[in-house]
């Protein structure tokens, strides 16, 4: 079976508690973003245990514990019936940009298998398996606008659709790690309340919708704000990190997207939601 697994935005990341079990607490809005890797799940030829072949962007570690490998496991410890599978992974989505794209392929390994061995899974079982590999890989399961919550792994629906809307993601060949990124937050509540700041026209997003990882981050890698005042010069109705970094995207409320010169080295995409 061949599934595309999208990356995702954050609109708004607020980081308001450290937790006593160590996480911490946030509010965001997930956005499904319609960049892509590739991943395919075949049954292994006889005799082979599952295996995973990695191609496109390096993705660093024992591919042996690659996410999609341990999604697939995790189903088969509790449906000892499931075959050994193959299983092709060609990594399009930056790594450590903040785009979710390690977790988007995690999820959708286990609904390729879900789907491929009948097994039947509801989309809340689904996304209780994801929630054991990453904090929001379990957005990726149903895959639609949600206020994220808690760790980022509780989802509350919002009405919001930016469907038509013209985006542009930069990724500045910037790893940015998500500890490290966490080392720099001082949690606080927000000034203004998510859910109500996104109801009104994107215009004003500028000034009430805030990415909390960016004061954290831009003293050590300036290159964010750089990239962020790019995209507001280039006509941006709002422009944000995406999670803890180290992607930087822009919206347009119409699909008339800017020609924008990036440095070598840089990857960007740009597209419609």
């Amino acid at each position: 079976m061949l599934t595309f697994p999208n990356a995702k935005l954050n609109l708004g990341l607020y980081v308001t508690e450290r937790r006593a079990d160590g996480f911490h607490s946030l509010q965001s809005v997930f956005l499904p973003l319609p960049w892509t890797d590739v991943l395919e799940l075949l049954p292994a030829p006889v005799g082979q245990p599952t295996s995973i072949t990695l191609t496109g962007r390096p993705i660093p570690g024992d591919p042996a514990t690659n996410l999609c490998v341990r999604a697939y496991e995790l189903l088969q410890a509790d449906f000892p019936q499931l075959p050994p599978v193959q299983l092709y992974l060609h990594k399009i989505v930056p790594i450590g940009a903040g785009l979710g794209g390690g977790s988007a392929d995690a999820a959708f390994a286990l609904k390729a298998a879900n789907e491929v061995f009948s097994l039947n899974l509801s989309a809340e079982t689904l996304e209780s398996y994801a929630r054991r590999l990453g904090s929001d890989c379990a957005f990726f399961i149903q895959n639609k606008p949600v206020l994220a919550v808690e760790k980022g792994d509780v989802f509350e629906d919002i009405d919001l659709s930016l469907t038509g809307t013209g985006c542009v993601v930069v990724y500045p060949n910037l790893h940015i790690s998500t500890a490290e990124a966490y080392a720099r937050i001082v949690p606080k509540q927000p000034a203004h309340g998510l859910r109500e700041a996104l109801a009104q026209p994107m215009e004003t997003w500028r000034a009430t919708v805030s990415n909390d990882f960016e004061t954290a981050l831009t003293p050590n890698y300036p290159v964010l704000a750089d990239l962020k005042q790019q995209l507001y010069a280039a006509g941006a109705a709002y422009a944000s990190l995406s999670g803890s970094g180290s992607a930087v995207y822009g919206l347009w409320p119409g699909t008339q997207l800017p020609t924008i010169q990036w440095p070598a080295g840089f990857t960007a995409w740009q597209g419609v939601l």
